[in-house]
């Protein structure tokens, strides 16, 4: 299990408004590259984005479906990026004094990614929730802030 933590300079309110818009996928998720579309009702349970991964042109077509709801507090996706497989991520955002906290935990589920040693992997996946984390929390203090 990956899991990253980090204050963000905003509410939790403004972190679930970048959730919200599934166009903005791809400005804070470390990997996707591109936004194909975003099902009616985004981010209803069961609602799914459909974006890409990769640099061009090696790009992956990939779909992230919401398992679980829960705004302002807890958001629960999959992706599926295959051939590379499926994972389940889970955002826990709470207050804070300075803003929110929001925790990001990640595992393989599904494919090549959950057959390999969490030795191996956790680290991967725990740089790139790194900067997915600093990505989110730029883009939900700018939008707060011009609000």
């Amino acid at each position: 299990m990956a899991k990253n933590v980090r204050i963000l300079h905003c509410r939790p309110e403004d972190v679930f408004d970048v959730l919200a818009d599934g166009w903005l996928f791809t400005t804070w998720v470390v990997g996707a590259s591109r936004m194909r579309g975003q099902d009616p009702g985004w981010p209803a349970v069961g609602t799914r984005l459909h974006h890409s991964f990769g640099v061009w042109p090696l790009v992956i077509d990939d779909v992230t479906t919401v398992l679980e709801w829960d705004a302002p507090h807890r958001m629960v996706i999959q992706p599926k990026g295959w051939p590379l497989g499926e994972a389940r991520v889970e955002l826990v955002v709470e207050e804070h004094r300075r803003g929110c906290k929001v925790t990001i935990v990640e595992n393989a589920v599904a494919g090549p990614g959950a057959w390999m040693p969490d030795l191996l992997m956790q680290p991967m996946i725990w740089i790139r929730n790194r900067e997915t984390l600093r990505r989110l929390g730029w883009v939900a203090a700018g939008r707060a802030a011009t609000s």
